[in-house]
């Protein structure tokens, strides 16, 4: 061991004593990060209770969404069959059989948004 100088540190003292502050400070920052984080996650579990509404909201908007998707199906198969009936005089052939196209397409456009998965994505194995 070294000999101490009067009224100074030795180097290794001098260590010692920053290491076990730096030590007190990186436990204060982790406890403070770790507090942090489970705010963050309290917050963001909470944040659809937080809003209200924002359930009837998210439903209109689908609602909405699936009513448009609908109605575009059968007024552009409707739009299509009666253009094609005018060009080639056929009426009412091709406005019955693009209407029910139309229809189809709707439908089938109402089911693939029905069909999706609601919640959130699952991460794939990759076993």
């Amino acid at each position: 061991m070294r000999p101490q100088m009067s009224g100074h540190e030795s180097d290794e003292d001098r260590r010692s004593r920053e290491d076990l502050e730096l030590r007190a400070r990186l436990d204060r920052l982790s406890g403070a990060l770790k507090e942090q984080n489970l705010d963050a996650r309290e917050r963001k579990a909470g944040a659809n209770t937080d809003i209200p509404g924002a359930e009837t909201g998210r439903a209109l908007s689908l609602g909405f969404r699936v009513l448009s998707e609908f109605v575009a199906g059968v007024v552009v198969g409707f739009l299509i069959g009666w253009q094609l009936d005018e060009w080639l005089s056929t009426t009412p052939l091709f406005l019955i059989l693009f209407l029910g196209l139309g229809t189809a397409a709707g439908f089938y456009n109402v089911y693939r948004i029905a069909a999706r998965p609601t919640g959130p994505a699952k991460p794939k194995d990759k076993a």
